[in-house]
């Protein structure tokens, strides 16, 4: 008797388990905020072209912050050159937000960056005058940083969301082949 209640009670919930299990093994991502304060970094170079600073990052992550031509470019780790792609920015003079999205996976067991999603806001190419805002999503691998999706801020309600789905599709792109995707609807730089 005591085996059928255990079997009657055990099962299911071994049972609901396995459903929930792969539901759960794709929510091993989250985010965490860093303030993107230049006033707050050490600058490494500055001249009368651009300037270049090491940011603080997530949990001292190394993050390099530089501005070359009134355009901003991020990258990522203890060997930011080695690691990317180099200086990637978007075409119009821009400028970044106050705050840097890191998506963690927890796929090794423990939370580390795989991607960020910063706000680059853009100037109007004719008048100089703010126009644009776009989620630039980056990934984050050794050897393999850049930008992987570009979301229109303005032109999504869910925005945030858009480029937080394609972060967490981050290490499975080739940085020197794969091209840049553009999400949802998209009204320009």
């Amino acid at each position: 008797m005591a085996l059928s209640v255990i079997r009657n009670s055990i099962v299911p919930a071994l049972l609901a388990a396995l459903v929930v299990s792969p539901a759960l093994a794709q929510s091993g991502f989250t985010s965490a905020y860093t303030d993107l304060d230049l006033d707050q970094c050490l600058i490494l170079e500055a001249d009368d072209f651009g300037a270049s600073w090491a940011c603080p990052g997530y949990k001292g992550y190394p993050l390099l912050v530089q501005e070359g031509d009134l355009r901003f470019s991020l990258s990522y780790g203890f060997d930011a050159d080695e690691n990317g792609v180099g200086f990637q920015t978007l075409p119009p003079f821009n400028y970044l937000g106050a705050k840097l999205e890191w998506r963690l996976s927890n796929a090794l067991g423990r939370w580390f960056p795989i991607a960020t999603i910063v706000r680059y806001h853009t100037a109007h190419p004719e008048t100089g005058e703010d126009h644009g805002q776009v989620l630039v999503v980056s990934q984050i691998a050794e050897g393999n940083s850049c930008h992987i999706a570009y979301v229109d801020a303005r032109a999504n309600a869910n925005a945030n969301e858009l480029a937080r789905q394609a972060a967490d599709k981050a290490g499975d792109f080739d940085c020197m082949t794969d091209e840049i995707e553009i999400i949802g609807a998209f009204g320009g730089y």
